[in-house]
């Protein structure tokens, strides 16, 4: 992910907009510059910790195989890779966003890099300041206001 001065926000086109079927699923892939794998491992851990505190239905890692040691940000793609099943509760993403705009503000001496997506909606953060990342977050959060709540 290319590091830019404002969160990157797409709008999903017309065909994408009709219907995806797993609207109630987050995924979040963490990366942090020149950061080892352990490094990245560990934020993610702590994310996931945090997220699974929330009314959703699940956090998982996605499978990205074991960390080798050493291994540099080019080798860990998957590593940082967590999948946030939100159920049935109409808050779930909105807490979810919640804390991850806390988690992501606590974290300036880092500078982790975000990409939150649900379907083709693509939600990147990365060196934005904390009012474009709280817009960003906001503008996504809304368009996905009914993901996870009952039909």
């Amino acid at each position: 992910m290319e590091p830019t001065d404002t969160p990157t926000l797409r709008r999903p086109d017309e065909h994408e907009q009709r219907g995806d079927p797993v609207e109630n699923e987050l995924h979040i892939l963490l990366t942090e510059q020149d950061a080892e794998a352990e490094r990245v491992a560990e934020l993610t851990g702590y994310l996931r910790a945090e997220l699974l505190d929330l009314d959703v239905d699940d956090v998982t890692t996605l499978p990205g195989g074991e960390v080798p040691p050493g291994a540099r940000a080019v080798d860990v793609t998957q590593i940082g890779a967590l999948l946030v099943t939100l159920g049935s509760s109409a808050t779930a993403l909105n807490q979810v966003m919640t804390v991850i705009r806390s988690w992501v503000g606590r974290r300036h001496d880092t500078h982790p890099s975000l990409q939150l997506r649900m379907g083709d909606d693509v939600l990147e953060v990365s060196e934005a300041t904390d009012d474009q990342v709280a817009e960003a977050f906001k503008i996504f959060g809304e368009r996905h206001s009914r993901a996870g709540a009952e039909p």
